[in-house]
């Protein structure tokens, strides 16, 4: 059996400790490194060791009883969440690591939430049992509450396999067949064991477990019954035989500059020197060669002869692949939930040509494709896409470590969005001299979330089907820009209603343009919405600073659920826009005196609260955007001549 264990939690936890215990147990590992000692295993690059965080997922083999896992260490911080979120892909299980003093915060919510949309089997540790303020019955109510009712503790009545007959009880409640089976005969050990495994393989199940990594308290009991818990019929391991596939999760360079492409092989076997299929987000297929293959161990490896079903490697020698494609048999590009909702401007000397920014910051994005550089060529300027200002502050100092180049930022901006709140019709054409295409779309409001949506419902007989399939494959090779502020269009449902071509004079190009056009045309007719986004917030302080946080909370338009009160503590949880929020933490901590505390997560895009405003700020001129023209052009005399959007109805060759 090979296993994938991902660790993940709020930072500050305790996830990183406890990792190093859990390697330090299986001997993968001769010393248990401290965070505060600088001096941990998977926390071993020098950004992470100084601010004490970790910001990559690392990982290391270890075997326990015989079974082969991989532990993955995943950021804490929010700023990084991207990066945990590409690793949760390859996850066969997943251990939330929860403070039994902070209980459930903001970040924990968020990993929950994408546990549950990738379907990733989970268990928690309930760490920090040592310190002073810890609660663990006060914490398993929070999980129940908060996030299911399947959270069930399992570290007191749990004791090799055999549970107590108050664990058997409470297991049973969760599922009504077992619940039948437990009052009329009562449950075996053998169909307990049973059940439980496959109610924590379902998501039905979540067991708890209570310790401190740092005192080295209750990590054996927690690796055995990890160990018990999620094993399988190994007739549900993947196949080693058959042709192989793979996932990618991660990108980075090696001290050479080698381009490694981290991935799980999901399927067959893969060895040095293999020519594997790369099927890349643009659609086009190709075949690249393995040069090497690597066992990582931290930030070191060996090499490795051949990855099997079930494993985690490393290679070198694919140029095409970002993370998160598949590979060989594996066609799928999964549509991640982590989203940027700030832009930065890349600052540097003036000595150092731009063109060389550019490249360092390529070779970034690379390895974060959430970065989406943009180079500005008119302003000479290169925007990033980022989660908060400490990613910033990271990638400076890693620039400034591996390139030995000084950077700085410019303030961070609200990443907004546009989509629409009525139907129209948009018409596109394109035809210069020995050019031609036309199409029609309708353009719908879509489901907040959706994204840019297509269907077809041309008939071939209009256009023939790869024609349809080009069209569809230009609506999604390049982020669509609304009319208000220029921001990226979201949440649009597009129909190809129509389209036509020449039998001599279409080019590939053509139908480029026309559906670049038809798209913009039919923006400028339906009614444009700005989309701001959207934090979720918990904040903590003392109950006699509740009422100015309540009424802050009202200022900055937020929605606020009622405050929970205790004896000491009072917590707020809701959701606001990302332009109000987003320096609170300042003001909380200046006038609760260090005291309080918030934590704010991405949960979103709503409706701008201040459209008139931000479009006023941001200046956007659509009619001088030419690179996203609402125009069309069409052709006379054996010439071709601009037609303005608003006239273009009135020239289009498909009619009806």
């Amino acid at each position: 059996m090979r296993k994938t264990i991902g660790v993940l939690a709020h930072v500050d936890a305790g996830k990183t400790t406890f990792s190093e215990q859990i390697l330090y147990h299986t001997q993968a590992i001769r010393t248990c490194g401290r965070v505060d000692h600088q001096n941990t295993f998977l926390d071993g690059h020098a950004i992470e060791r100084q601010r004490g965080i970790t910001i990559f997922s690392d990982q290391a083999p270890f075997t326990y009883q015989g079974h082969e896992y991989t532990l993955i260490d995943t950021p804490g911080h929010v700023d990084f969440s991207a990066e945990m979120e590409r690793s949760i892909q390859v996850m066969d299980c997943a251990v939330v690591v929860v403070s039994c003093v902070e209980g459930v915060q903001g970040h924990t919510r968020t990993v929950w939430k994408l546990l549950r949309q990738w379907g990733i089997p989970t268990l928690f540790f309930l760490n920090k049992m040592d310190r002073q303020g810890a609660d663990p019955d006060g914490v398993m109510e929070q999980l129940r509450n908060k996030l299911s009712t399947g959270c069930v503790d399992f570290g007191t009545d749990f004791h090799h396999g055999r549970p107590g007959d108050r664990l058997v009880e409470q297991v049973a409640e969760l599922d009504d067949g077992l619940l039948e089976k437990y009052l009329e005969t009562g449950i075996s050990e053998r169909d307990f064991t049973a059940a439980v495994r496959n109610m924590v393989k379902q998501g039905q199940l979540f067991p708890c477990f209570v310790g401190s990594a740092l005192l080295d308290q209750g990590i054996e009991d927690f690796l055995e019954d990890l160990d018990f818990l999620i094993q399988g019929d190994e007739k549900e391991d993947p196949p080693l035989e058959g042709p192989f596939g793979g996932i990618v999760y991660k990108c980075r360079h090696d001290a050479n500059g080698n381009r490694v492409m981290f991935l799980k092989v999901t399927s067959g076997q893969l060895r040095a020197k293999d020519e594997i299929v790369c099927r890349l987000p643009d659609g086009n297929v190709r075949r690249e060669k393995i040069n090497e293959l690597r066992l990582c161990h931290g930030l070191k490896y060996t090499p490795l002869d051949v990855a099997k079903a079930g494993d985690l490697c490393a290679v070198t020698g694919l140029s095409g692949i970002q993370p998160g494609d598949g590979v060989g048999c594996v066609t799928e590009h999964p549509h991640y939930q982590t989203t940027p909702t700030l832009s930065a401007k890349v600052l540097w000397g003036e000595t150092v040509p731009a063109k060389d920014v550019l490249k360092i910051f390529r070779l970034l994005e690379e390895e974060d494709p959430m970065l989406h550089v943009q180079w500005e060529e008119e302003q000479g300027e290169i925007q990033v896409r980022i989660m908060g200002p400490i990613q910033l502050e990271v990638l400076g100092a890693e620039v400034k470590q591996r390139f030995g180049l000084e950077v700085s930022f410019g303030p961070c901006r609200i990443l907004y969005r546009e989509t629409i709140a009525t139907s129209a019709v948009g018409y596109g054409h394109f035809e210069p001299l020995r050019h031609y295409a036309e199409v029609h779309v309708k353009l719908e409001p879509g489901r907040r979330g959706s994204g840019i949506t297509f269907e077809s419902r041309c008939s071939s007989d209009l256009l023939d089907a790869h024609y349809q399939r080009l069209i569809e494959t230009h609506v999604f090779e390049r982020q669509h820009k609304g009319i208000l502020t220029g921001s990226v269009l979201t949440d649009v449902h597009i129909t190809l209603l129509a389209g036509r071509a020449h039998l001599k004079h279409t080019e590939g190009g053509d139908f480029r343009q026309a559906t670049y056009r038809a798209i913009r045309q039919g923006l400028e007719q339906a009614q444009p919405i700005l989309l701001e986004p959207y934090y979720a917030f918990q904040v903590e302080a003392e109950p006699e600073q509740l009422g100015r946080i309540l009424a802050d909370a009202e200022r900055m338009r937020c929605q606020f659920d009622p405050p929970e009160l205790t004896e000491d503590r009072a917590v707020v949880t809701g959701r606001g826009p990302v332009s109000t929020l987003m320096e609170y933490s300042r003001e909380l901590a200046a006038f609760t005196r260090g005291h309080g505390q918030i934590s704010l997560t991405f949960d979103g895009y709503e409706p701008c609260h201040n459209t008139q405003e931000v479009v006023e700020s941001i200046g956007y001129d659509k009619d001088r955007d030419v690179q996203n023209t609402s125009d069309s052009v069409f052709c006379s005399h054996g010439a071709g001549f601009p037609v303005k959007w608003y006239e273009v109805k009135d020239y289009i060759h498909i009619k009806g």
